[in-house]
Protein backbone atom coordinates (compact mmCIF):
# COMPACT_ATOMS: atom_id res chain seq x y z
CA UNK A 1 0.00 0.00 0.00
CA UNK A 2 2.81 2.34 0.84
CA UNK A 3 4.69 1.18 -2.65
CA UNK A 4 1.16 2.20 -4.69
CA UNK A 5 1.37 5.94 -2.61
CA UNK A 6 4.92 6.28 -3.28
CA UNK A 7 4.27 5.52 -7.11
CA UNK A 8 0.74 7.26 -7.42
CA UNK A 9 2.47 11.07 -5.58
CA UNK A 10 4.50 11.53 -8.59
CA UNK A 11 1.99 10.66 -11.38
CA UNK A 12 -0.46 13.28 -9.43
CA UNK A 13 2.08 16.02 -8.98
CA UNK A 14 3.05 15.53 -12.89
CA UNK A 15 -0.71 15.77 -13.65
CA UNK A 16 -0.86 19.13 -11.44
CA UNK A 17 1.75 20.36 -13.07
CA UNK A 18 0.81 19.28 -16.53
CA UNK A 19 -2.90 21.06 -15.80
CA UNK A 20 -1.08 24.55 -14.02
CA UNK A 21 0.51 24.74 -16.93
CA UNK A 22 -2.13 24.47 -19.71
CA UNK A 23 -4.17 27.35 -17.69
CA UNK A 24 -1.42 29.32 -18.04
CA UNK A 25 -0.91 29.10 -21.43
CA UNK A 26 -4.53 29.14 -21.92
CA UNK A 27 -5.04 32.52 -19.53
CA UNK A 28 -2.12 34.27 -21.75
CA UNK A 29 -3.17 32.81 -25.43
CA UNK A 30 -5.26 36.27 -26.75
CA UNK A 31 -7.33 35.96 -29.31
CA UNK A 32 -8.41 38.53 -32.23
CA UNK A 33 -12.22 39.60 -32.93
CA UNK A 34 -12.61 40.25 -36.07
CA UNK A 35 -13.66 43.84 -35.72
CA UNK A 36 -10.34 44.69 -33.68
CA UNK A 37 -6.70 44.24 -34.12
CA UNK A 38 -4.69 42.54 -31.27
CA UNK A 39 -1.70 44.69 -30.82
CA UNK A 40 1.35 42.99 -29.17
CA UNK A 41 4.02 45.16 -27.56
CA UNK A 42 7.32 44.99 -25.52
CA UNK A 43 10.01 42.00 -26.70
CA UNK A 44 8.44 41.29 -29.91
CA UNK A 45 11.13 40.60 -31.99
CA UNK A 46 14.57 42.55 -33.42
CA UNK A 47 13.44 46.10 -34.91
CA UNK A 48 9.87 45.77 -34.76
CA UNK A 49 7.91 48.16 -31.64
CA UNK A 50 4.67 46.05 -31.94
CA UNK A 51 3.19 42.54 -33.33
CA UNK A 52 -0.32 43.23 -35.09
CA UNK A 53 -2.31 40.55 -35.45
CA UNK A 54 -5.65 40.90 -37.26
CA UNK A 55 -7.93 37.70 -37.15
CA UNK A 56 -7.08 34.19 -34.97
CA UNK A 57 -4.56 34.91 -31.94
CA UNK A 58 -1.30 34.84 -30.20
CA UNK A 59 0.48 34.11 -27.02
CA UNK A 60 1.66 36.99 -24.51
CA UNK A 61 4.21 36.57 -22.35
CA UNK A 62 3.92 37.86 -19.23
CA UNK A 63 6.71 40.32 -17.54
CA UNK A 64 8.19 40.79 -21.40
CA UNK A 65 4.67 41.47 -23.62
CA UNK A 66 1.58 43.00 -23.19
CA UNK A 67 -1.10 43.25 -25.73
CA UNK A 68 -3.76 46.04 -26.54
CA UNK A 69 -6.81 46.55 -28.96
CA UNK A 70 -7.33 48.80 -31.44
CA UNK A 71 -11.34 49.44 -33.04
CA UNK A 72 -11.72 48.76 -36.78
CA UNK A 73 -14.78 50.50 -37.13
CA UNK A 74 -15.08 53.20 -39.61
CA UNK A 75 -14.86 57.08 -38.55
CA UNK A 76 -17.15 59.45 -40.27
CA UNK A 77 -15.24 63.28 -40.33
CA UNK A 78 -17.28 65.90 -41.72
CA UNK A 79 -15.08 68.38 -43.59
CA UNK A 80 -16.93 71.77 -44.20
CA UNK A 81 -14.06 73.14 -46.26
CA UNK A 82 -14.74 77.29 -46.99
CA UNK A 83 -13.49 79.36 -49.48
CA UNK A 84 -10.64 77.20 -50.75
CA UNK A 85 -8.60 79.06 -53.77
CA UNK A 86 -9.34 77.06 -57.19
CA UNK A 87 -6.69 77.02 -59.78
CA UNK A 88 -8.78 79.77 -61.55
CA UNK A 89 -8.41 81.98 -58.25
CA UNK A 90 -11.63 81.57 -57.42
CA UNK A 91 -13.03 80.96 -54.05
CA UNK A 92 -15.11 77.69 -53.85
CA UNK A 93 -16.85 75.67 -50.87
CA UNK A 94 -16.64 72.17 -50.79
CA UNK A 95 -18.65 70.51 -47.92
CA UNK A 96 -17.90 66.93 -47.91
CA UNK A 97 -17.96 63.67 -45.61
CA UNK A 98 -14.64 61.40 -45.24
CA UNK A 99 -15.16 57.92 -43.84
CA UNK A 100 -11.94 56.34 -42.58
CA UNK A 101 -10.61 53.71 -40.37
CA UNK A 102 -7.37 51.72 -39.08
CA UNK A 103 -6.35 49.90 -41.82
CA UNK A 104 -5.68 45.61 -41.78
CA UNK A 105 -2.77 46.18 -44.27
CA UNK A 106 0.45 44.59 -42.43
CA UNK A 107 2.75 48.00 -42.82
CA UNK A 108 0.03 50.48 -42.66
CA UNK A 109 -1.23 48.36 -39.18
CA UNK A 110 1.68 48.98 -37.84
CA UNK A 111 1.78 52.63 -37.89
CA UNK A 112 -1.51 52.64 -36.58
CA UNK A 113 -0.15 50.57 -33.19
CA UNK A 114 3.07 53.17 -33.40
CA UNK A 115 0.75 56.15 -33.52
CA UNK A 116 -2.64 55.56 -32.87
CA UNK A 117 -2.53 52.77 -29.93
CA UNK A 118 -4.22 54.11 -26.80
CA UNK A 119 -5.84 57.42 -28.20
CA UNK A 120 -9.13 58.35 -27.92
CA UNK A 121 -11.90 58.08 -31.34
CA UNK A 122 -11.98 62.01 -30.87
CA UNK A 123 -8.56 62.52 -31.19
CA UNK A 124 -8.20 59.95 -33.58
CA UNK A 125 -10.82 61.51 -35.99
CA UNK A 126 -9.17 65.42 -35.17
CA UNK A 127 -5.66 64.14 -36.50
CA UNK A 128 -7.42 62.79 -39.67
CA UNK A 129 -9.06 65.99 -39.78
CA UNK A 130 -6.44 68.33 -39.92
CA UNK A 131 -4.84 65.76 -42.53
CA UNK A 132 -7.82 65.74 -44.51
CA UNK A 133 -8.08 70.18 -44.50
CA UNK A 134 -4.77 70.76 -46.22
CA UNK A 135 -4.64 67.46 -48.86
CA UNK A 136 -8.35 68.97 -49.93
CA UNK A 137 -7.33 72.24 -50.06
CA UNK A 138 -4.46 71.31 -52.06
CA UNK A 139 -6.35 69.23 -54.20
CA UNK A 140 -8.71 72.17 -55.02
CA UNK A 141 -6.01 74.26 -55.97
CA UNK A 142 -4.44 71.72 -58.25
CA UNK A 143 -7.92 72.01 -60.72
CA UNK A 144 -10.52 74.18 -62.19
CA UNK A 145 -14.05 74.66 -61.60
CA UNK A 146 -14.94 72.90 -64.73
CA UNK A 147 -12.82 69.52 -63.52
CA UNK A 148 -14.29 70.03 -60.27
CA UNK A 149 -17.67 70.31 -60.85
CA UNK A 150 -18.57 68.39 -64.48
CA UNK A 151 -15.99 65.42 -63.77
CA UNK A 152 -16.72 64.24 -60.30
CA UNK A 153 -15.08 60.65 -61.00
CA UNK A 154 -11.91 62.23 -61.27
CA UNK A 155 -12.13 64.55 -58.29
CA UNK A 156 -12.52 61.99 -56.28
CA UNK A 157 -9.56 60.18 -57.48
CA UNK A 158 -7.69 62.94 -57.13
CA UNK A 159 -9.00 63.29 -53.41
CA UNK A 160 -7.82 59.92 -53.51
CA UNK A 161 -4.53 60.34 -54.55
CA UNK A 162 -3.81 62.88 -52.12
CA UNK A 163 -5.20 62.04 -49.07
CA UNK A 164 -5.00 58.00 -48.49
CA UNK A 165 -0.96 57.96 -48.50
CA UNK A 166 -0.82 60.81 -45.99
CA UNK A 167 -3.90 58.63 -44.18
CA UNK A 168 -1.60 55.71 -44.28
CA UNK A 169 1.27 57.08 -42.18
CA UNK A 170 -0.82 57.01 -39.73
CA UNK A 171 -2.60 53.89 -39.91
CA UNK A 172 -5.58 54.97 -41.36
CA UNK A 173 -6.65 54.64 -45.01
CA UNK A 174 -9.64 56.22 -46.72
CA UNK A 175 -13.16 54.46 -47.03
CA UNK A 176 -15.20 56.45 -48.99
CA UNK A 177 -15.20 60.25 -49.88
CA UNK A 178 -18.79 62.10 -50.90
CA UNK A 179 -19.10 65.41 -51.48
CA UNK A 180 -22.12 67.07 -50.89
CA UNK A 181 -22.55 70.15 -53.05
CA UNK A 182 -19.87 72.71 -54.60
CA UNK A 183 -20.67 76.25 -54.17
CA UNK A 184 -18.92 79.47 -54.60
CA UNK A 185 -19.17 83.38 -54.14
CA UNK A 186 -18.94 84.79 -57.23
CA UNK A 187 -21.74 82.06 -58.49
CA UNK A 188 -19.84 81.05 -61.60
CA UNK A 189 -20.98 77.29 -60.92
CA UNK A 190 -24.59 78.42 -61.18
CA UNK A 191 -23.59 80.11 -64.12
CA UNK A 192 -21.83 77.11 -65.96
CA UNK A 193 -25.31 75.62 -64.60
CA UNK A 194 -27.98 78.16 -66.35
CA UNK A 195 -25.59 77.52 -69.35
CA UNK A 196 -26.22 74.01 -69.46
CA UNK A 197 -29.69 73.94 -68.85
CA UNK A 198 -30.04 76.90 -71.49
CA UNK A 199 -27.71 74.38 -74.00
CA UNK A 200 -30.40 71.67 -73.22
CA UNK A 201 -33.64 73.69 -73.09
CA UNK A 202 -32.26 74.72 -76.77
CA UNK A 203 -30.87 71.43 -78.12
CA UNK A 204 -34.72 70.38 -77.14
CA UNK A 205 -36.64 73.03 -79.05
CA UNK A 206 -33.90 72.21 -81.88
CA UNK A 207 -34.91 68.53 -81.37
CA UNK A 208 -39.25 69.45 -81.47
CA UNK A 209 -38.42 71.71 -84.56
CA UNK A 210 -36.96 68.96 -86.54
CA UNK A 211 -39.54 66.02 -85.19
CA UNK A 212 -41.81 68.60 -86.53
CA UNK A 213 -40.25 69.49 -89.71
CA UNK A 214 -39.99 65.60 -90.22
CA UNK A 215 -43.62 65.17 -89.21
CA UNK A 216 -45.01 68.20 -91.69
CA UNK A 217 -42.78 66.31 -94.85
CA UNK A 218 -44.21 63.07 -93.79
CA UNK A 219 -47.26 64.26 -93.46
CA UNK A 220 -46.96 66.04 -96.95
CA UNK A 221 -45.52 63.05 -98.22
CA UNK A 222 -48.92 61.19 -96.94
CA UNK A 223 -51.09 63.17 -98.21
CA UNK A 224 -49.16 63.55 -101.84
CA UNK A 225 -48.98 59.42 -102.31
CA UNK A 226 -53.04 59.67 -101.14
CA UNK A 227 -53.35 62.16 -103.79
CA UNK A 228 -51.63 59.86 -106.36
CA UNK A 229 -52.93 56.63 -104.96
CA UNK A 230 -56.97 58.52 -105.57
CA UNK A 231 -55.74 59.52 -109.36
CA UNK A 232 -54.30 56.02 -109.74
CA UNK A 233 -57.98 54.73 -108.66
CA UNK A 234 -60.25 57.60 -110.75
CA UNK A 235 -57.72 56.70 -113.70
CA UNK A 236 -58.45 53.50 -113.10
CA UNK A 237 -61.85 53.83 -112.77
CA UNK A 238 -62.09 56.05 -116.02
CA UNK A 239 -60.08 53.62 -118.14
CA UNK A 240 -62.33 50.69 -116.93
CA UNK A 241 -65.59 53.05 -117.78
CA UNK A 242 -63.70 53.56 -121.31
CA UNK A 243 -63.31 50.29 -121.68
CA UNK A 244 -66.76 49.18 -121.20
CA UNK A 245 -68.26 52.10 -123.42
CA UNK A 246 -66.22 51.13 -126.35
CA UNK A 247 -67.79 47.22 -125.39
CA UNK A 248 -70.69 49.18 -125.55
CA UNK A 249 -70.31 50.72 -128.38
CA UNK A 250 -68.69 47.41 -130.56
CA UNK A 251 -71.96 45.62 -129.11
CA UNK A 252 -74.39 48.47 -130.32
CA UNK A 253 -72.46 48.69 -133.77
CA UNK A 254 -72.79 44.68 -133.71
CA UNK A 255 -76.67 44.60 -132.92
CA UNK A 256 -76.87 47.53 -135.62
CA UNK A 257 -75.07 45.13 -138.09
CA UNK A 258 -77.52 42.29 -137.46
CA UNK A 259 -80.34 44.95 -137.54
CA UNK A 260 -79.12 46.00 -140.80
CA UNK A 261 -78.35 42.06 -142.28
CA UNK A 262 -82.09 41.49 -140.92
CA UNK A 263 -83.60 44.35 -142.20
CA UNK A 264 -82.04 44.04 -145.76
CA UNK A 265 -82.87 40.02 -145.77
CA UNK A 266 -86.61 41.07 -145.08
CA UNK A 267 -86.99 43.85 -147.56
CA UNK A 268 -85.69 41.36 -149.93
CA UNK A 269 -87.93 38.78 -148.64
CA UNK A 270 -90.68 41.39 -148.39
CA UNK A 271 -89.86 42.67 -152.32
CA UNK A 272 -89.92 39.10 -153.63
CA UNK A 273 -92.88 38.13 -151.54
CA UNK A 274 -95.04 41.33 -151.88
CA UNK A 275 -93.79 43.02 -155.40
CA UNK A 276 -96.58 45.16 -155.65
CA UNK A 277 -96.51 46.73 -152.32
CA UNK A 278 -92.69 48.00 -153.44
CA UNK A 279 -93.50 51.79 -152.74
CA UNK A 280 -94.71 51.07 -149.18
CA UNK A 281 -90.95 48.45 -148.81
CA UNK A 282 -88.96 50.95 -150.14
CA UNK A 283 -90.77 53.90 -147.69
CA UNK A 284 -89.96 51.21 -144.88
CA UNK A 285 -86.67 51.17 -145.85
CA UNK A 286 -85.99 54.97 -146.11
CA UNK A 287 -86.98 54.96 -142.90
CA UNK A 288 -85.17 52.58 -141.15
CA UNK A 289 -82.02 53.79 -142.71
CA UNK A 290 -83.09 57.25 -141.43
CA UNK A 291 -83.49 55.50 -137.70
CA UNK A 292 -80.16 53.49 -138.12
CA UNK A 293 -78.35 56.81 -139.03
CA UNK A 294 -80.34 59.19 -136.39
CA UNK A 295 -79.20 56.56 -133.48
CA UNK A 296 -75.75 55.43 -134.92
CA UNK A 297 -75.11 59.18 -134.80
CA UNK A 298 -77.05 59.64 -130.99
CA UNK A 299 -74.75 57.36 -130.07
CA UNK A 300 -71.73 58.66 -131.55
CA UNK A 301 -72.30 61.85 -130.06
CA UNK A 302 -72.75 60.30 -126.76
CA UNK A 303 -69.40 58.65 -126.64
CA UNK A 304 -67.35 61.74 -127.93
CA UNK A 305 -69.00 63.68 -124.84
CA UNK A 306 -68.13 60.87 -122.67
CA UNK A 307 -64.59 61.10 -123.86
CA UNK A 308 -64.31 64.45 -123.31
CA UNK A 309 -65.70 64.83 -119.92
CA UNK A 310 -63.65 62.08 -119.05
CA UNK A 311 -60.54 63.74 -120.43
CA UNK A 312 -61.98 67.22 -118.45
CA UNK A 313 -62.46 64.78 -115.46
CA UNK A 314 -58.65 63.52 -115.34
CA UNK A 315 -57.04 67.23 -116.12
CA UNK A 316 -59.26 68.21 -113.26
CA UNK A 317 -57.64 65.94 -110.83
CA UNK A 318 -54.18 66.09 -112.27
CA UNK A 319 -54.65 69.98 -111.58
CA UNK A 320 -56.09 69.39 -107.81
CA UNK A 321 -52.88 66.76 -107.89
CA UNK A 322 -50.63 69.17 -108.54
CA UNK A 323 -51.91 72.18 -106.30
CA UNK A 324 -52.00 70.00 -103.43
CA UNK A 325 -48.22 68.74 -104.27
CA UNK A 326 -47.16 72.57 -104.15
CA UNK A 327 -48.95 73.21 -101.40
CA UNK A 328 -47.51 70.28 -99.67
CA UNK A 329 -44.16 71.31 -100.98
CA UNK A 330 -44.89 75.20 -99.44
CA UNK A 331 -45.50 73.67 -95.94
CA UNK A 332 -42.20 71.49 -95.90
CA UNK A 333 -40.17 75.00 -97.15
CA UNK A 334 -42.01 76.61 -94.52
CA UNK A 335 -41.48 74.16 -91.51
CA UNK A 336 -37.95 74.07 -93.03
CA UNK A 337 -37.44 77.85 -92.93
CA UNK A 338 -39.25 78.12 -89.55
CA UNK A 339 -36.89 75.78 -87.99
CA UNK A 340 -34.01 76.72 -89.49
CA UNK A 341 -34.85 80.35 -87.93
CA UNK A 342 -35.59 78.80 -84.25
CA UNK A 343 -32.21 76.95 -84.75
CA UNK A 344 -30.70 80.42 -85.34
CA UNK A 345 -32.31 81.85 -82.19
CA UNK A 346 -30.93 79.42 -80.54
CA UNK A 347 -27.80 79.44 -81.23
CA UNK A 348 -28.00 83.46 -81.04
CA UNK A 349 -29.47 82.72 -77.44
CA UNK A 350 -26.99 79.69 -76.37
CA UNK A 351 -24.11 82.08 -77.70
CA UNK A 352 -25.32 85.36 -75.68
CA UNK A 353 -25.68 82.97 -72.18
CA UNK A 354 -21.87 81.90 -72.89
CA UNK A 355 -20.76 85.35 -73.63
CA UNK A 356 -22.74 86.58 -70.24
CA UNK A 357 -21.16 83.73 -68.11
CA UNK A 358 -17.55 84.61 -70.16
CA UNK A 359 -17.88 88.18 -69.05
CA UNK A 360 -19.30 87.85 -65.17
CA UNK A 361 -16.05 85.28 -65.17
CA UNK A 362 -13.61 88.10 -66.44
CA UNK A 363 -15.67 90.76 -64.01
CA UNK A 364 -15.01 88.54 -61.19
CA UNK A 365 -11.39 88.04 -62.05
CA UNK A 366 -10.48 91.64 -62.65
CA UNK A 367 -12.49 92.26 -59.46
CA UNK A 368 -10.42 89.99 -57.45
CA UNK A 369 -6.79 91.31 -59.44
CA UNK A 370 -8.04 94.84 -58.20
CA UNK A 371 -8.11 94.03 -54.67
CA UNK A 372 -5.13 91.72 -54.22
CA UNK A 373 -3.34 95.00 -56.34
CA UNK A 374 -5.16 97.74 -53.45
CA UNK A 375 -4.36 94.95 -50.61
CA UNK A 376 -0.71 94.92 -51.89
CA UNK A 377 -0.57 98.79 -52.36
CA UNK A 378 -1.67 99.12 -49.08
CA UNK A 379 1.02 97.23 -47.65
CA UNK A 380 3.59 98.75 -49.63
CA UNK A 381 2.06 102.59 -48.50
CA UNK A 382 2.09 101.16 -45.19
CA UNK A 383 5.41 99.83 -45.08
CA UNK A 384 6.63 102.92 -47.12
CA UNK A 385 5.46 104.97 -43.95
CA UNK A 386 6.51 102.79 -41.42
CA UNK A 387 10.02 102.60 -42.87
CA UNK A 388 9.64 107.14 -43.79
CA UNK A 389 8.28 107.28 -39.82
CA UNK A 390 11.41 105.22 -38.66
CA UNK A 391 13.66 107.50 -40.45
CA UNK A 392 12.52 110.16 -39.27
CA UNK A 393 12.73 109.39 -35.90
CA UNK A 394 16.26 108.38 -36.80
CA UNK A 395 17.20 111.30 -38.05
CA UNK A 396 15.71 113.57 -35.33
CA UNK A 397 16.95 111.26 -32.66
CA UNK A 398 20.62 111.82 -34.78
CA UNK A 399 20.04 115.64 -34.75
CA UNK A 400 19.36 115.54 -31.08
CA UNK A 401 22.10 113.21 -30.18
CA UNK A 402 24.29 115.58 -32.43
CA UNK A 403 22.78 118.67 -30.62
CA UNK A 404 23.23 117.01 -27.39
CA UNK A 405 27.41 116.38 -28.42
CA UNK A 406 27.79 120.12 -29.52
CA UNK A 407 25.71 121.85 -26.42
CA UNK A 408 28.03 119.37 -24.00
CA UNK A 409 31.08 120.45 -25.98
CA UNK A 410 30.38 124.01 -25.79
CA UNK A 411 29.34 123.49 -22.20
CA UNK A 412 32.59 122.03 -21.56
CA UNK A 413 34.83 124.95 -23.46
CA UNK A 414 32.98 127.42 -21.73
CA UNK A 415 33.80 125.54 -18.68
CA UNK A 416 37.39 126.10 -19.55
CA UNK A 417 37.23 129.24 -20.85
CA UNK A 418 35.84 130.70 -17.02
CA UNK A 419 38.17 128.66 -15.30
CA UNK A 420 41.09 130.25 -17.98
CA UNK A 421 39.54 133.63 -16.38
CA UNK A 422 40.13 132.21 -13.27
CA UNK A 423 36.89 131.76 -12.77
CA UNK A 424 35.79 135.56 -13.91
CA UNK A 425 32.43 134.90 -16.22
CA UNK A 426 32.04 138.63 -17.17
CA UNK A 427 36.05 138.20 -18.76
CA UNK A 428 34.77 135.03 -20.41
CA UNK A 429 31.76 136.88 -21.73
CA UNK A 430 34.44 139.77 -23.07
CA UNK A 431 36.64 137.16 -24.81
CA UNK A 432 33.75 135.85 -26.49
CA UNK A 433 31.81 139.04 -27.61
CA UNK A 434 35.80 140.23 -29.27
CA UNK A 435 35.33 136.96 -31.08
CA UNK A 436 31.91 137.89 -32.14
CA UNK A 437 33.48 141.45 -33.12
CA UNK A 438 34.26 140.52 -36.78
CA UNK A 439 30.94 139.40 -37.59
CA UNK A 440 29.28 142.01 -35.94
CA UNK A 441 30.96 144.54 -38.31
CA UNK A 442 30.50 142.33 -40.75
CA UNK A 443 26.28 142.53 -40.13
CA UNK A 444 27.06 146.43 -39.74
CA UNK A 445 28.19 146.76 -43.46
CA UNK A 446 25.73 144.05 -44.65
CA UNK A 447 22.85 146.93 -43.46
CA UNK A 448 24.21 149.12 -46.08
CA UNK A 449 26.09 147.77 -48.49
CA UNK A 450 23.77 146.47 -51.05
CA UNK A 451 21.95 150.07 -50.98
CA UNK A 452 22.16 151.89 -54.58
CA UNK A 453 23.20 155.39 -53.52
CA UNK A 454 22.44 156.60 -57.41
CA UNK A 455 18.76 155.09 -57.10
CA UNK A 456 18.21 157.76 -53.90
CA UNK A 457 16.20 160.41 -54.39
CA UNK A 458 17.11 163.23 -51.18
CA UNK A 459 14.35 165.85 -50.47
CA UNK A 460 16.71 168.94 -49.90
CA UNK A 461 14.51 171.89 -48.23
CA UNK A 462 17.77 174.17 -48.53
CA UNK A 463 18.43 174.17 -44.84
CA UNK A 464 22.09 173.08 -44.69
CA UNK A 465 24.31 173.66 -42.41
CA UNK A 466 27.85 174.99 -42.47
CA UNK A 467 27.77 174.57 -46.53
CA UNK A 468 27.04 170.58 -46.27
CA UNK A 469 25.31 169.08 -48.84
CA UNK A 470 21.83 167.50 -48.11
CA UNK A 471 23.41 164.06 -49.78
CA UNK A 472 26.21 164.01 -47.65
CA UNK A 473 24.10 164.22 -44.71
CA UNK A 474 21.78 161.67 -45.38
CA UNK A 475 24.51 159.19 -46.15
CA UNK A 476 26.27 160.65 -42.58
CA UNK A 477 23.08 159.99 -41.32
CA UNK A 478 22.86 156.39 -42.64
CA UNK A 479 26.20 155.71 -41.05
CA UNK A 480 25.49 156.82 -37.56
CA UNK A 481 22.43 155.38 -37.65
CA UNK A 482 24.23 152.36 -37.13
CA UNK A 483 24.66 151.11 -33.08
CA UNK A 484 28.09 151.48 -31.85
CA UNK A 485 30.58 148.11 -30.66
CA UNK A 486 30.34 150.18 -27.61
CA UNK A 487 26.51 150.00 -27.30
CA UNK A 488 26.12 146.53 -28.79
CA UNK A 489 28.36 145.78 -26.08
CA UNK A 490 26.65 147.72 -23.45
CA UNK A 491 23.29 146.06 -24.16
CA UNK A 492 24.49 142.80 -23.89
CA UNK A 493 26.02 143.63 -20.50
CA UNK A 494 29.23 144.14 -20.97
CA UNK A 495 32.26 145.94 -21.57
CA UNK A 496 34.81 146.16 -24.14
CA UNK A 497 38.52 146.54 -23.11
CA UNK A 498 40.27 150.37 -23.46
CA UNK A 499 42.45 149.58 -26.50
CA UNK A 500 39.18 149.58 -28.64
CA UNK A 501 38.19 152.58 -28.01
CA UNK A 502 35.90 154.86 -25.85
CA UNK A 503 32.61 156.50 -26.56
CA UNK A 504 32.40 160.68 -26.35
CA UNK A 505 29.68 161.88 -24.20
CA UNK A 506 26.59 163.37 -25.82
CA UNK A 507 26.96 166.76 -26.70
CA UNK A 508 24.59 169.28 -24.55
CA UNK A 509 21.92 171.04 -26.50
CA UNK A 510 22.02 175.00 -27.04
CA UNK A 511 20.88 177.40 -25.17
CA UNK A 512 17.17 178.67 -26.46
CA UNK A 513 19.00 181.98 -27.27
CA UNK A 514 21.58 181.36 -29.35
CA UNK A 515 18.79 178.34 -31.01
CA UNK A 516 16.76 181.27 -31.85
CA UNK A 517 19.18 183.67 -33.11
CA UNK A 518 20.35 180.56 -35.04
CA UNK A 519 16.94 180.02 -36.23
CA UNK A 520 16.39 183.75 -37.21
CA UNK A 521 19.53 183.66 -39.21
CA UNK A 522 18.33 181.85 -41.65
CA UNK A 523 15.15 183.45 -42.25
CA UNK A 524 16.55 186.76 -42.79
CA UNK A 525 18.92 184.74 -45.20
CA UNK A 526 16.15 183.22 -47.07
Amino acid sequence: MFEFGFWLLPIVAFAVLVITTIAFLASRYKRCPSDKILVIYGKVGLGQSANCIHGGGALVWPLIQDYAYMDLTPMTISIPLQKALSLQNIRINVPSTFTVGISTETGIMNNAAERLLNLKQEEIEEMAKEIIFGQLRLTVASLTIEQINQDRESFLDSIRKNVAPELNKIGLYLINVNITDITDESDYIESIGKKAAAEAINQAKIDVAEQEKYGAIGQAEAAREKEIKVAENLAAAEKGKKKADADRRIFVQQQETTATIGETEAEREKEIKVAENLAEAEKGKKKAETDKRIYVQRQEAEAVSGENTAKADIADAEAQLAIKQANALKLGEVAKREAEVEIQKAQYRAEEQRLKALEVVQQEIEKQKIEIAAEAEAERIRREAKGNADAILLRYQAEAQGLKQVLESKAAGYAQLVQSCDGDAKSAATLLMIEKLEQLVSLQTEAIKNLKIDKITVWDSGNTDKGSASTANFLSGIVKSLPPLQDIAAMAGLELPKFLGEMKPPAQPEKPAKAAKSAAGPAKEA
